[in-house]
């Protein structure tokens, strides 16, 4: 199954980025510097593939299947975010995140671009404004075929397959998210 475009979502970080280059000219005369403002690992997104780990199910031998082994990643979503200063109170964030798979789910690679701005309404005190938009990073969950015995083998989802369920139903119920598409942040400081 593949993830649908999100026009929005690409339409939003051009409109950002087309922004952030109107104040271009007034910052050519200095240089940009890049820092690091954040780096960490997880997210919503992972700790929601994490929890469909949860629980198992009871083969008709007695034996019980733990769904932890399909929904356990070796490596969770990494996500470093930087800050390119073009104005002393104006600059593009801009990061990414690398995604995870495990057996039955990927979140797969996202980018962030941004924009953040700043004005001081009085010596002492800092109006910021900042604005991302999220591109890629959705989680999808994948099915299982299950072996039905003299009914069949279908594809289903892999939690769900020992319920009461028919098999098309529970493809219903597969996991589809998108991360933050968009965050708008608006923080105001007063220093005493």
């Amino acid at each position: 199954m593949r993830e649908r475009s999100n026009i929005g979502a690409g339409l939003c970080a051009a409109a950002l980025l087309s922004c952030a280059l109107s104040f271009a000219p007034t910052a050519m005369a200095q240089e940009w510097t890049t820092s690091l403002v954040d780096i960490h690992q997880g997210s919503p997104l992972s700790d929601k593939a994490r929890g469909l780990g949860n629980g198992g199910y009871e083969l008709q031998g007695g034996s019980w299947v733990s769904f932890n082994r399909w929904y356990h990643a070796s490596w969770v979503d990494m996500h470093v975010d930087f800050l390119t200063q073009i104005t002393p109170d104006t600059g593009f964030l801009w990061g990414f995140g690398t995604g995870e798979q495990a057996e039955k789910y990927s979140i797969g690679p996202s980018l962030k671009f941004g924009f953040l701005t700043q004005t001081h309404p009085s010596p002492n005190s800092t109006l910021s404004l900042s604005v991302t938009s999220t591109i890629g990073g959705a989680l999808t969950e994948k099915p299982c075929v299950a072996d039905y015995g003299d009914l069949g083998s279908y594809s289903v989802n892999c939690r769900l397959a020992a319920g009461e369920a028919s098999p098309e139903e529970t493809l219903t119920h597969l996991v589809n998210a998108t991360p933050e598409r968009l965050h708008l942040w608006l923080n105001y400081r007063l220093t005493f």
